[in-house]
């Protein structure tokens, strides 16, 4: 599905801002789901408990704090280093080099962002098998954000502030509904990126959009298709 863009909403774009996982990547790739089961394992670990319980309590975390990261800090005061470091090991090897993504994301004007809650070496790995890392200006993580995750407002503040970012001629690229909210407040456009197949298995339903989601401008399964009409 790809809502195609009307380029006059976007002319006066100057600010280009990308979440990373399942946004940068389309979702069936399943390089997050590496990452969900290293995150599953260190909760089953940590609190000894069976990976249907640890999986449980990891997206009851990650659905009331932003992240399991956050949550795992606030109830169980773990290591947020040792955790983003188990959590991103994984196998890059399924990402490809995605040169039209690459091309388009190079051709849009102004500065491109990638604003993650991960990490800047997972932003860094991911961005460089896809081929597109060295068209980006910098990258904002959950370290950079003092491990407050999005959707917290004051992590949205903090990133806008240290760029300088005119909200008003930015646009926000999301895979989470939720997400999307702060940045359409702020008064930046709003594309959600959505699954080839929204019953895909690591997408729960707080995760899909709604018809009562009117913070999205636009909402598309194709990031190279939707850039490319913008160009």
């Amino acid at each position: 599905m790809t809502d195609l863009p009307n380029k006059a909403d976007f002319a006066h774009v100057r600010d280009w801002v990308f979440d990373l996982d399942n946004t940068l990547y389309p979702h069936h790739v399943d390089l997050f789901a590496q990452i969900d089961k290293n995150m599953t394992a260190y909760v089953s670990a940590l609190l000894g408990l069976s990976r249907e319980d640890a999986r449980a309590l990891q997206k009851q975390y990650y659905y009331d704090h932003g992240t399991t990261l956050k949550g795992l800090m606030i109830h169980h005061d773990i290591d947020p280093l040792d955790f983003l470091e188990k959590a991103h090991a994984i196998d890059y090897g399924v990402l490809s080099p995605d040169l039209s993504l690459g091309e388009a994301i190079r051709a849009l004007p102004g500065r491109k962002f990638i604003f993650t809650n991960g990490s800047v070496k997972h932003a860094e790995m991911a961005a460089k098998a896809l081929g597109i890392f060295d068209h980006f200006d910098d990258v904002f993580d959950i370290v950079a954000a003092e491990y407050m995750p999005k959707p917290a407002g004051a992590t949205y503040d903090k990133f806008m502030a240290l760029h300088r970012i005119e909200t008003q001629q930015a646009v926000m690229f999301e895979d989470l509904p939720r997400n999307l909210l702060v940045p359409k407040a702020l008064g930046m456009k709003t594309v959600l990126l959505i699954p080839q197949n929204e019953n895909h298995e690591f997408v729960d339903a707080w995760e899909k959009r709604s018809e009562e989601d009117e913070h999205i401008d636009y909402a598309t399964s194709d990031l190279t298709a939707f850039l490319n009409a913008l160009l």
